[in-house]
């Protein structure tokens, strides 16, 4: 095999653990791997704004409205005016999102960030920028992306023209 193939094997292989682990976290939590770290932000803090979780998350604004939207109607957040000032939302976690939050599988992405942090600084670099060479060839670098490894919120947030 050249290297060429040898490359994409290796993303289709990153891209089938992501799905395979997006299919069990649905299946265990009835959530994405995106929803989930919403999820752990707000619970982490109690409650938070949507600004702030999509800061966070590196997404915009209206990536975020729309996984807030989603985790309301299904009971896992509810959104309640700010005391301090009226024209803000703070998002709260409910019990089930709190349930939801213990209850889901191990994060893909817990598992690469321990295996990353223990490499040596330049190994570190050196995928990093291997990595966003491979997003710029693939035209990718202008998605709005968080660092949560899902392929399920990334395609719903690509614009009709670049679905697949």
């Amino acid at each position: 095999m050249d290297r060429t193939d040898q490359s994409l094997v290796a993303i289709r292989r990153i891209l089938r653990a992501t799905e395979l682990y997006g299919r069990e976290l649905a299946r265990a939590a009835g959530l994405t791997a995106v929803q989930i770290r919403v999820l752990q932000i707000v619970a982490g803090s109690g409650h938070s704004t949507p600004k702030d979780i999509a800061r966070r998350m590196g997404v915009s604004q209206a990536t975020m409205t729309a996984l807030i939207d989603r985790l309301e109607a299904k009971k896992m957040v509810e959104r309640r005016r700010s005391p301090r000032d009226g024209r803000q939302t703070d998002i709260f976690i409910t019990d089930a999102g709190r349930t939801a939050v213990e209850t889901a599988p191990d994060p893909l992405q817990q598992r690469y960030v321990k295996q990353f942090e223990a490499l040596a600084d330049w190994e570190q670099a050196m995928i990093v920028a291997a990595l966003e060479r491979v997003a710029g060839m693939l035209d990718a670098n202008g998605i709005d992306a968080s660092p949560v490894l899902d392929v399920g919120e990334v395609a719903r947030s690509l614009p009709d023209h670049r679905r697949g």
